[in-house]
């Protein structure tokens, strides 16, 4: 799958509460998440946010609480990918279970600027930037992460698991 979009970058540590503040905790609907999303960084953020846009993000992005509402919003908000040089470990697995696609690599975040256009290519990890004729190279998804992501999701993912092995049963 090849993902393209306009880029809009953060530092380091952007925690949670930036992402989706607390709150906006007791919503459960996505659509209502997504109206706030990055309100925690910049009030009026969210208004800024186009389908298939990504948000390259320095180290340790996603920080703070485990809270799973977070990564929900960047993907209602329509964020098609987050690129960062690292992840906090808890918002990488609830991103992969709702089928957000998320690549670390360092180069990237260094030479990608706010406003370009990226490309990734998500079977092999390639990041284009566009705007700059550049390329840089993160560690390709497992097999099993790229089957999470293009199902939708973890629940999605088990779901068509299960229903692929009644039918191999019968």
């Amino acid at each position: 799958m090849i993902i393209q979009g306009r880029v809009f970058k953060f530092g380091d540590d952007l925690d949670t509460d930036a992402i989706l503040p607390g709150q906006y905790l007791s919503i459960s609907n996505p659509e209502e998440l997504a109206k706030h999303c990055m309100e925690g960084y910049q009030q009026d953020f969210p208004q800024k946010i186009k389908q298939g846009d990504i948000f390259v993000g320095g180290s340790n992005f996603g920080c703070g609480s485990s809270r799973e509402h977070a990564p929900i919003a960047i993907k209602a908000a329509g964020v098609s990918c987050v690129i960062a040089k690292s992840f906090a470990r808890i918002f990488y697995r609830n991103g992969i279970n709702i089928g957000l696609p998320l690549f670390e690599c360092a180069e990237a975040y260094e030479g990608i600027d706010e406003g370009d256009t990226v490309q990734i290519d998500t079977n092999n990890g390639l990041i284009k930037n566009l705007t700059k004729a550049t390329q840089f190279q993160a560690m390709p998804l497992p097999d099993f992460i790229k089957d999470i992501i293009m199902s939708g999701g973890l629940v999605e993912y088990v779901k068509n698991k299960l229903k692929n092995s009644r039918r191999i049963s019968l």
